[in-house]
């Protein structure tokens, strides 16, 4: 596949998800001609999403059959240091008993859209200091890019994508204001920000890529509550809504699911010449463009890298530095849920309007190095149906338990904190040697380990959390769950780092390859740092737009 009816290809992407989507549209905007290949299939929001139904409570984000990737996690023994950090339940208990961290999986999509499907729509820029985390605080790396080269990218995105924001960005300064207004706050963030007051505390409305008001011909939220399950009003700008509508309406651009990469073919002077895949029905066939750029996530760029291993690059393509892979980070994070003795309604609004970034910055901790953020957490931890209280807040049966039904539900409030993870020499991903794929590729295989400031850090979230509660009313604790010994993780960074040493990155500052002229990666994987807690997708998209706009160029 070499042009057809485009023409000449000038970019095949490789995944379809926050950076892949942005980056094509990018690339078609500026009249590029451009192939996409996801290996998932799309989702219709109106017939997948469900919400609609009335057992809408039993299903989670709809998961048919090839839209999540196979992947193998090895376990860390316990840190131990993590008393007061154990996973429980009020009705189960222990929920992560044993000497390692138990595994409860590698949060993500594989479809058009990626993980933007189910998240639920926060919109964040990285702290400024978050990128310099080596020069000012001597761990993990420098971004080879500043926020103020990064700064119009952010701009960008949100406009295409109608991010909702406060009047007041704190230490993430603007050019110009949020494109629309930050959303009303339900009566449980409320609540909540009345315990973050007395705790000193600032609770402030949430940047969210989530429509406030009608935008570009897409309806603002209804506030179900339930954008982990999927958006089928559009109102959410997740990657699919936001950047592949558009770049379809475009032209320029073909979109082909089901379409799984299995190596990249290089060719002399140090270029990418293609990528050979297998469609639905197991064909394999060959897609050669002027540029690859690589969009597939932190676990899947480095294991097809890797894959790609050939007598030229025995260690895998781009992997000169040893790096890929390397320096994995995983979501660190702690989820309190309590019940407050009003009726609050906790189910409505918003699951993320409002958040505290009070110890966001990478210095805001003594004896720590790196922050945490705190947010809304109820629906988070599920809590937005009555199945959720009778299956694991109220114990029993009988008429007892129908009469604590009805005088519970509503009740449950809930708080979660994510925080920076430090990338250490025992978490990283590489290709297992026994388990394989239904193509029979290796699959990727995780490790990952919090290391001793990742639990410090851990323990200021959890104990911060817990009082945060207390003050706002919370009466009892029914359940918590956190990183010391369970993996859960949905925002993963790291893989390929970028930086301006080819000696210790995989990337340039642009996401190009430092051997190979044409190969681009645009994807978390290139996250030198986590951030204090941001959620990545807003950064990857911004990062997407620079890097096409590289490709653009000539460079």
């Amino acid at each position: 596949m070499t042009g057809g009816p485009m023409g000449e290809i000038d970019a095949v992407i490789v995944g379809a998800g926050a950076g892949g989507l942005a980056a094509a549209w990018r690339l078609v905007q500026g009249g590029a001609k451009v192939l996409v290949l996801e290996a998932g299939a799309g989702f219709d929001p109106l017939e997948d999403y469900g919400l609609d139904l009335p057992d809408w409570e039993t299903h989670g984000f709809p998961e048919p059959p090839g839209s999540r990737w196979p992947y193998v996690a090895i376990s860390a023994e316990k840190a131990e240091s993590g008393a007061g950090l154990e996973s429980w339940s009020k009705v189960f208990g222990a929920i992560a008993p044993g000497p390692r961290r138990r595994t409860f999986g590698y949060s993500h999509v594989r479809g058009v859209g990626g993980s933007t499907l189910h998240f639920t729509g926060e919109a964040h820029r990285m702290h400024p200091d978050a990128i310099q985390m080596a020069s000012r605080f001597g761990v993990a790396a420098d971004w080879p890019v500043s926020y103020a080269e990064l700064e119009p990218f952010y701009v960008a995105a949100e406009r295409q994508i109608g991010v909702a924001g406060p009047a007041d960005p704190g230490a993430r300064w603007r050019s110009e204001p949020f494109p629309l207004p930050a959303h009303a706050r339900s009566y449980a963030s409320q609540v909540l920000g009345r315990g973050a007051a007395a705790l000193g505390l600032g609770w402030q409305e949430n940047s969210l890529a989530v429509l406030s008001a009608p935008y570009n011909g897409r309806p603002p939220c209804n506030y179900c509550g339930n954008c982990l399950r999927g958006c089928p009003l559009g109102d959410k700008g997740s990657a699919d809504v936001a950047f592949a509508a558009d770049a379809l309406r475009r032209g320029g651009i073909a979109l082909l699911t089901r379409c799984q990469v299995l190596r990249l073919e290089t060719g002399s002077g140090d270029r990418i010449t293609g990528v050979v895949f297998a469609d639905s029905k197991g064909a394999v066939h060959a897609a050669r463009g002027r540029t690859i750029i690589l969009a597939g996530g932190a676990i899947q760029t480095p294991r097809l890298l890797l894959m790609s291993a050939n007598s030229g690059s025995p260690d895998g393509i781009a992997n000169e530095s040893g790096q890929v892979g390397r320096n994995f980070m995983e979501t660190l994070f702690w989820s309190s849920v309590g019940l407050h003795p009003d009726p609050i309604g906790s189910h409505r609004g918003h699951p993320s309007d409002s958040i505290v970034w009070d110890f966001n910055a990478p210095d805001a901790l003594d004896g720590t190095v790196g922050g945490f953020r705190i947010s809304p957490g109820t629906a988070e931890a599920g809590f937005l149906g009555p199945i959720a209280y009778a299956e694991r807040a109220i114990p029993g049966g009988g008429a007892g338990h129908k009469q604590a039904m009805r005088d519970t539900f509503g009740r449950a409030l809930g708080l979660g904190a994510i925080g920076e993870y430090l990338p250490n020499a025992q978490s990283y991903v590489d290709l297992d040697t026994e388990e394989k794929d239904s193509l029979g590729l290796p699959l990727p295989r995780i490790r990952s380990a919090p290391g001793d400031a990742d639990i410090a850090r851990l323990h200021v979230m959890a104990t911060t959390v817990r009082a945060m509660l207390e003050a706002s009313g919370v009466t009892e604790l029914i359940e918590e769950f956190g990183s010391w010994d369970s993996i859960s993780a949905s925002h993963v960074f790291g893989t390929c780092r970028m930086g301006t040493d080819p000696d210790h990155a995989v990337v340039d500052g642009h996401g190009r390859s430092f051997r190979w002229k044409n190969l681009y990666i645009a994807d978390a994987s290139v996250f030198p740092s986590s951030g204090g807690g941001e959620s990545p997708s807003l950064t990857i998209q911004a990062l997407a737009l620079r890097t096409a706009d590289r490709v653009l160029a000539g460079h």
